[in-house]
């Protein structure tokens, strides 16, 4: 997802509850329609796993979501259970409100002191700093200050008060985290700011799977982290690649607008069709302005982002949302290796350079914009 310029420079900096159906759609099949699919070291010292038509699969709640991984390979047990022990880990270093996580520790020493960390979550945050400058703070972790005032996904969802907002307003700033890599510490120069990796840790997450299975020798397998698609080598019924679904932003579970071929790729999707907040008639959806403390009211009903890594392609579906559609092209066009479809609340599909060629069109009420 990095400037183009910057490739090489910037890649070194990636290392290493209620179930709903998965917002993408894959399939092993020759048929052209998409289908709905809902810390241990690995030695690999053997020769090419054989793949198979039909996988190991497993899933769980897990990120507040349906989280899913299939392995094209027989005998695979062990790494299925590491993966599903990676993301457990994962998820308490990263919970916002989990006593104790890392993301709870910094939020409460906020303007005190720095809070030494997981290698992680060091890592972590990096990258979505990263993200933030790359994105010119359109995507900004800080924003929790004013989340954690709507709530929206939650219970206690609510609208805030214009003055909380202004309050929130005040504590956004990805400038003032401060990140001390010698001593693996990270610190909130203000007291009342919160930073939120919910924009960004799936996709971080997504990564650490894809490298313990290649690290056991699999190289044909799905993770769908609730949106978050990662497809590993290709389809064993089609050498063209895995069939992945982009998203109906109208319908919550399964519809897809269109599909494309990929292989060894991260897909991911920000919408309005999952969470959001009603109040006086009003719908308001959970992907937040951070300039105004409001979810943003835009053209754009759905972004899905392809990218080479999980990480990369998480954090930039949320800012892509926030750019528009227009802004929102050039913006992917000077980024290496990353495609995006953008759907406007009229039914029509913007596709980057990339994919205009691969995108083929499944649902006669939405049109492709040459």
């Amino acid at each position: 997802m990095l400037k183009k310029e910057k490739v090489q420079k910037l890649s070194l900096l990636l290392m290493s509850t209620l179930l709903f159906v998965p917002t993408f759609a894959i399939q092993a099949e020759e048929s052209t329609e998409a289908e709905v699919v809902t810390g241990a070291s690995i030695k690999n010292d053997q020769l090419p796993l054989k793949v198979v038509k039909t996988p190991l699969s497993r899933t769980e709640s897990l990120l507040h979501t349906a989280v899913q991984i299939q392995i094209y390979h027989e005998n695979q047990e062990e790494v299925m259970d590491l993966a599903f022990d990676y993301i457990e880990r994962m998820e308490k270093l990263f919970s916002t409100n989990l006593e104790g996580s890392d993301v709870y520790r910094i939020n409460h020493a906020a303007g005190k002191e720095a809070v030494k960390v997981a290698p992680e979550t060091f890592e972590l945050i990096q990258k979505a700093l990263e993200v933030s400058e790359l994105s010119k703070g359109k995507f900004d972790i800080t924003i929790g200050a004013v989340t954690n005032l709507w709530r929206i996904g939650d219970e206690a969802a609510r609208k805030p008060e214009q003055s909380e907002i202004d309050a929130g307003l005040k504590k956004i700033d990805y400038h003032k985290v401060i990140l001390d890599e010698k001593n693996q510490t990270v610190k909130l120069a203000e007291e009342g700011m919160v930073i939120e990796l919910g924009g960004i840790s799936k996709g971080y997450i997504g990564s650490g799977i894809v490298k313990y299975l290649k690290a056991a020798g699999v190289n044909t397998a799905i993770v769908n982290l609730g949106g978050n698609v990662i497809v590993m080598g290709t389809s064993p019924s089609n050498e063209e690649g895995w069939n992945v679904g982009v998203q109906d932003p109208d319908e919550v579970r399964g519809a897809v607008v269109g599909t494309v071929r990929k292989k060894d790729y991260a897909v991911i999707t920000s919408g309005v069709y999952e969470r959001y907040l009603e109040v006086d008639g009003v719908r308001y959806h959970d992907i937040l302005d951070p300039k105004t403390g409001y979810p943003l009211d835009n053209e754009i009903s759905g972004v899905t982002v392809f990218a080479p890594e999980s990480v990369d392609g998480d954090g930039l579906s949320t800012s892509l949302f926030l750019f528009g559609i227009e802004e929102g092209i050039e913006f992917v066009e000077s980024l290496e290796g990353v495609e995006a479809a953008f759907i406007d609340k009229g039914h029509h599909v913007y596709l980057t350079s990339g994919l205009k060629d691969k995108f083929k069109l499944t649902n006669e009420e939405y049109k492709v914009v040459e």
